[in-house]
């Protein structure tokens, strides 16, 4: 290989709106033989960021649609300069502007947002995945059956999914001659901005009130005993509001929740008190003051409205019977839902020990709770 091509030696076309930042730095270095100080530089970024961004997507080459997507874009975002002779430049003013049968446009924004409402709304079916060949100018998409066989549920064009793996919504499961690609948590994530988009058009809405928040929620249904009802009343609410929601919804290694029903519910109880505490006119109450190396005591004072003053009590007995460690992590990931990544950088904990570190915690905590219905203690009030 030659020495890299002066950077004014290829001349920019703007990219399109989808395409990743990172995409555009490998392709303006490895195409335009940009330097990644001068790349930087115009993102206002460090070039160690820059270039750590370059060999991520160079990296990714070895998978076909992205390999296929990078060579199809290089050329088209930077193309070579080239002068035009006069029989060029005459052809150029007779001759109509049309598409060329060999040269592939680009796909717009508005076209992958199409796309991806329809196609990731069926990757996400349970078994569904999309294949391609290299000489195969569209993409199917397959769900497998109870047999051998596959159903075909879906096509689109090739374009458009070199562009879901530039933007990482699929990703190679089995690459060979056939390579098929499943869905990650990013296109699951995507979809659900879409999806509210599209629900906030027809709501009569510009746009969606908070599109990027939607793709965070997890909407389903959870059971809520209102003051005075005889049963509880099954109510549409957000499953991921909470650290704890989402430790609840994941697997151990055995396939068993990682937190089980009843330590769910002892945390959502402390912190329905805690909500509850907060109600009075001591809402700067110092909840710190129960952290590791806070001051440790009394709260001094009664509030006039006796269900705050009960929930303050009891939220103060639960984190003084969980004692200093486990107090501290129901307080942040309960009551202050804070996440459990920031919650161990806070108490110096190692990663992923955290998790392991509430679960014993909510486990004396029910154990709490349990013996305080026993001894009939106040409920919920």
């Amino acid at each position: 290989m030659g020495p890299p091509a002066p950077p004014d030696s290829r001349h920019a076309v703007p990219p399109p709106t989808w395409l990743p930042q990172s995409a555009y730095w490998y392709l303006a270095h490895t195409e335009a033989g940009q330097p990644i100080r001068a790349l930087a530089r115009g993102a206002g970024r460090h070039a160690s960021t820059v270039l750590r961004h370059v060999r991520r997507i160079e990296q990714r080459r070895d998978d076909p649609l992205c390999d296929s997507a990078l060579a199809r874009l290089g050329p088209q975002l930077f193309p070579p300069f080239h002068t035009p002779t006069p029989d060029e430049e005459s052809l150029a003013m007779t001759a109509f502007a049309r598409p060329s049968k060999t040269s592939k446009t680009m796909t717009d924004g508005a076209t992958l947002k199409r796309e991806a409402r329809r196609i990731l709304r069926r990757l996400c079916e349970s078994g569904a995945f999309l294949a391609i060949a290299p000489e195969m100018e569209k993409a199917v998409v397959l769900k497998e059956g109870s047999g051998d066989e596959a159903t075909r549920i879906g096509v689109l064009d090739r374009a458009v999914a070199e562009a879901f793996v530039l933007k990482d919504w699929i990703r190679c499961a089995n690459p060979g001659r056939v390579a098929t690609y499943r869905i990650t948590q990013a296109g699951r994530a995507a979809l659900k901005r879409f999806l509210a988009e599209e629900a906030g058009g027809r709501a009569g809405f510009a746009e969606a009130p908070a599109p990027f928040a939607d793709q965070h929620r997890d909407w389903g249904r959870r059971m809520v005993m209102e003051p005075g009802a005889e049963a509880p009343r099954a109510l549409r609410a957000n499953l991921a509001e909470s650290p704890l929601a989402l430790l609840a919804r994941r697997k151990d290694r055995n396939g068993k929740p990682f937190l089980t029903p009843d330590l769910v519910a002892a945390g959502e109880r402390l912190r329905e008190d805690f909500e509850l505490a907060q109600m009075g006119p001591r809402v700067t109450q110092n909840w710190d003051r129960f952290l590791t190396g806070g001051e440790r005591g009394g709260f001094g004072g009664e509030g006039p409205a006796e269900g705050v003053r009960g929930a303050r009590d009891r939220v103060a007995s639960a984190l003084r019977d969980l004692g200093p460690g486990l107090g501290d992590v129901v307080l942040r990931c309960c009551c202050y839902l804070e996440g459990m990544e920031a919650a161990e950088k806070r108490m110096g904990w190692s990663a992923r020990s955290g998790k392991v570190v509430l679960r014993i915690a909510l486990q004396r905590l029910k154990r709490h709770y349990e013996v305080l219905s026993a001894a009939g203690g106040d409920l919920i009030g």
